[in-house]
């Protein structure tokens, strides 16, 4: 049992306040494997006031000093890359060989991206008479989710760091190894103290306080729609700056002209990767009506060929479980009624075949006659594939976009022309053609109920930062 019950605050590992036990439970057996501490208002406090102490010599860092600041724990992170993976794995259930090749790595990848990004960003630049100025926004309340942990704090953290920010991190509390593993890391490093701090907790506890406090000037948070909104509630009075990247619902067109066997297995799959726990999964399947039949079976034989597996196992592309019990139990409601409202193709209720425990699914796909079906609508956050049939072209588009979320779309076509030209029609943050992966270097986030602002490379330092403009800087004094 690893026991972490403190708080990374002002550089240095302290007592919560009040402590209140939490265990972390390992989703593959139901056990506790860690036990941390849910922090309090007070706790949230303490680690705010550091920050904005720590602010003003912070955001005067120079350009050099920060890019060095960012190599040094880039490198402390890829020396620590296994423990991380391993950590992950274990407090939400990503299978080894995906923590090892994409969670721990993507950490990895957000934190070179906003190098990369600090390196060639010009901090300042005339127009006439007035300098335009870049300036770090301030205190930054980083709140971040269970199933790409280390991902959506990287994608944060780097940022923050690069733009001269100070911040608070709360992790997830349901997966918060990896988060401590960081904190020990950027002290390794050297960062200032104050600059970074970590409450772990939950979001009545320490979430609030965060998107309230008047020391606070910027809230980017990853989760669900619903908590978004009441963040951006919470965060209205003191009219902070909120960046948001919440649920989606992501439409998956496979054209008339698709390469049908390639378009809908790799599809399912895109689904099933990380127990279908990505915001912008392609989760609605959107298929000729003539060609319905066939890509069913397609899905049918891809789905029931997924090997779900013990994550502490070396089974490549392997699925493992959900990440807790409540996204479990939310699953299995939603397959519940899914099963009421549309045609059952592979999967369903229950875990698979051989085990007993743990929060393991079928992988699951449904077919259904309309786009307004609950499976159709809601985000359901699991290894649950819905197809919907279409009869022209506009009618695919059409449903793709009758959906309050706005994430990513997907266009398979063997036409790449004809694949741009319905992609430029998706309401959709990103589209991906012809199951083309995530770009570092693009903009991330969404259209409509999605969210709002973007994350990753420029586009992601960018929000840590305010404009300034100086009027008057070039122009000659008068006598």
């Amino acid at each position: 049992m690893i026991e972490r019950k403190q708080f990374y605050i002002d550089g240095a590992w302290v007592d919560p306040v009040t402590p209140r036990d939490h265990h972390v439970i390992n989703p593959a057996t139901e056990e506790p494997i860690a036990v941390i501490s849910l922090g309090s208002e007070a706790d949230a406090v303490k680690a705010i006031l550091a920050a904005r102490a720590a602010f003003p010599a912070f955001s005067e860092t120079s350009h050099d000093e920060r890019i060095a600041l960012l190599e040094k724990i880039i490198a402390l992170y890829s020396a620590k890359l296994p423990e991380i993976a391993h950590a992950i794995s274990q407090e939400m259930g990503a299978p080894m060989w995906l923590a090892t090749a994409a969670q721990a790595p993507a950490g990895l990848g957000q934190l070179m991206g906003a190098l990369n990004a600090l390196k060639e960003f010009t901090w300042e630049h005339s127009r006439g008479n007035t300098r335009i100025r870049y300036e770090a926004i301030g205190v930054c309340s980083l709140i971040t989710p269970w199933n790409w942990p280390m991902n959506q704090i990287g994608c944060k953290v780097g940022p923050a760091l690069a733009a001269g920010c100070t911040m608070v991190l709360k992790p997830s509390e349901l997966a918060p190894l990896d988060a401590m593993i960081l904190a020990d890391i950027i002290h390794e490093a050297g960062v200032p103290k104050g600059v970074f701090n970590l409450v772990n907790g939950d979001g009545p506890g320490v979430g609030s306080v965060l998107s309230t406090h008047e020391e606070v000037d910027f809230v980017s948070f990853t989760g669900s729609t619903r908590a978004g909104i009441e963040i951006a509630k919470s965060a209205a009075p003191t009219v902070k700056r909120i960046a948001q990247e919440l649920g989606g619902k992501s439409p998956n067109i496979v054209l008339e002209d698709a390469d049908i066997q390639k378009a809908v297995s790799s599809g399912v799959m895109q689904v099933m990767t990380n127990s279908g726990q990505s915001c912008n999964a392609p989760t609605r399947m959107f298929v000729p009506r003539p060609k319905l039949d066939e890509a069913a079976a397609i899905a049918k034989a891809t789905a029931e060929s997924v090997v779900v597996a013990d994550p502490a196992g070396d089974k490549r592309f392997a699925m493992g479980p959900l990440a807790n019990a409540r996204q479990f139990e939310k699953v299995q409601s939603l397959i519940e009624i899914g099963m009421k409202e549309a045609t059952l193709v592979a999967g369903g209720l229950g875990r698979p075949e051989g085990f007993n425990k743990g929060y393991f699914v079928r992988p699951t796909v449904f077919v259904s006659e309309t786009n307004d079906t609950t499976i159709a609508r809601e985000e359901i956050f699991g290894p649950v594939l819905t197809m919907i049939p279409y009869d022209t072209e506009a009618d695919a588009i059409r449903m793709a976009n009758d959906t309050v979320y706005g994430l990513s779309g997907y266009v398979q076509s063997e036409n790449l022309d004809h694949a741009r030209t319905v992609a430029k029609q998706i309401r959709a943050g990103m589209i991906h053609i012809n199951g083309a992966s995530t770009d570092t270097v693009a903009p991330f986030g969404g259209y409509k109920q999605s969210g709002n602002g973007r994350e990753w490379g420029d586009f992601g330092l960018e929000e840590f930062l305010e404009v300034k403009a100086v009027m008057g800087y070039g122009a000659v004094a008068a006598e």
